[in-house]
């Protein structure tokens, strides 16, 4: 019992640091964007502060899915269910 409370720590431990890793992305990309923004709006009319909102929007869109296990392709707990899967089969 101790065993699966130390592993369930451990799990527990590594979610709350892949969260505080999206929240530190996210706070950085809206201190960021609008200081990109207003230097565009200081420096040239073309609105190049778009590529790189809607990049790392991507990648912060991408980070939020790893991070709360959702994934529109394989359903939310898919990984969970073909560990189960492969755990319960003989031949593996």
């Amino acid at each position: 019992m101790e065993n699966l409370n130390e592993y369930r720590y451990k799990k527990a431990k590594e979610k709350l640091e892949r969260i505080k890793s999206f929240y530190y992305n996210l706070l950085t990309y809206c201190i960021v964007i609008p200081l990109l923004a207003y230097l565009n709006y200081l420096t040239t009319d073309i609105p190049w502060v778009l590529f790189p909102a809607l990049g790392w929007g991507v990648g912060l869109a991408a980070h939020w899915m790893e991070t709360y296990g959702y994934n529109p392709f394989l359903g939310r707990d898919w990984e969970e269910r073909k560990i189960q899967e492969l755990m319960s089969d003989d031949e593996f």
